[in-house]
């Protein structure tokens, strides 16, 4: 994730979120591993702000039939009509608190495992990786492309392990249409949270940890891409290092959910599913092909349009916030 890069971006390798690193002050750069975990809080704090009440738009789509809504306008009318404008921000607690510490578990995590294989793995004359020369620095080894991608791939699975039941919370909470709360199954994330464990311990809170794990391998595909659009924009553009954030994080999220979202549609009926004897989804296969079963190819992509309009806004805000904070830590 090059994002920070500022014109003088060979000569401003603190400016870069952990992209480029100094082979001859490697010590110095592993004290600093700190600043993407600092910087992954105010991501998870923007994200949150301005993507949840997409998201629930998103999962209410992904886990109902269309008798219940015509589509992604019907259900927003819907909501408001019924819930008023709270039931958009219904689950936001869970993620209030968990994309906070998602965000800075995958963001930290990621400017480690960049850093690793750039030091181990990608070098400028195995790899593809480019050598920059610093006036004050030294030499720098930018990391290419895939190795970004690879990196979030590992960022990914290692937040997933969070993700997962702050995820599973989220989605039960998000599906409780009644307004009376006395007739709601969960009165809160810490009651859904007990009953779940009370009811079926550890497991079931992890209950959906192998297709959350697989969503995020596309994590490739969403930082691979955010490195290239932001090589792009800062040598074609004179873009200020903000914009060239804002961005490059828009675009690459879209390219992300592009590739992913039907994988996000198979975890989400997962997570919705029974935990009980009456589960109907046993195995992730279970869930897609009951999916293709009730609408074909175009059921995997059902609540796409507001996951596709949340993408670049609160993605981009996100990135900016990230990367805003890693300019500006000591």
């Amino acid at each position: 994730m090059s994002a920070t890069l500022d014109n003088d971006r060979a000569s401003n390798p603190a400016a870069v979120g952990g992209t480029e690193v100094d082979r001859s002050n490697g010590s110095k750069n592993q004290k600093k591993n700190y600043k993407g975990f600092v910087g992954g809080v105010f991501s998870g704090m923007a994200k949150l702000s301005v993507g949840h009440p997409f998201d629930t738009i998103k999962v209410r789509l992904q886990t109902s039939n269309h008798a219940r809504f015509r589509g992604p306008f019907d259900c927003l009318l819907q909501t408001l009509r019924k819930e008023g404008f709270k039931g958009l921000y219904k689950g936001a607690t869970p993620p209030l608190v968990g994309w906070m510490f998602m965000d800075s578990v995958m963001l930290g995590s990621l400017t480690f495992y960049r850093r690793i294989l750039n030091e181990k793995v990608f070098t400028a004359n195995a790899h593809g990786g480019r050598e920059i020369k610093s006036a004050n620095e030294g030499f720098l080894y930018e990391l290419p492309p895939v190795g970004h991608g690879i990196a979030g791939i590992m960022a990914g699975w290692t937040v997933s392990f969070i993700a997962a039941p702050v995820e599973h919370i989220k989605a039960r909470l998000q599906i409780q249409y009644a307004v009376d709360k006395s007739k709601r199954l969960y009165s809160g994330p810490i009651d859904c949270a007990k009953k779940i464990l009370n009811g079926h311990g550890l497991p079931g809170l992890y209950h959906g940890l192998s297709a959350t794990l697989l969503f995020r391998t596309f994590f490739f595909c969403w930082w691979g891409s955010y490195d290239i659009f932001t090589r792009l924009l800062s040598d074609k553009t004179s873009l200020s290092a903000p914009a060239i954030n804002f961005w490059a994080g828009g675009l690459s999220a879209q390219i992300f959910w592009i590739t992913s979202y039907p994988s996000d549609v198979v975890k989400q009926r997962i997570m919705t599913d029974s935990l009980g004897p009456d589960r109907k989804f046993p195995r992730w296969k279970d869930a897609a092909q009951a999916v293709w079963r009730e609408s074909g190819p175009r059921g995997y992509w059902r609540g796409f349009v507001p996951c596709f309009l949340r993408a670049f806004p609160a993605n981009a805000m996100a990135l900016v916030a990230f990367e805003g904070v890693m300019r500006a830590l000591p």
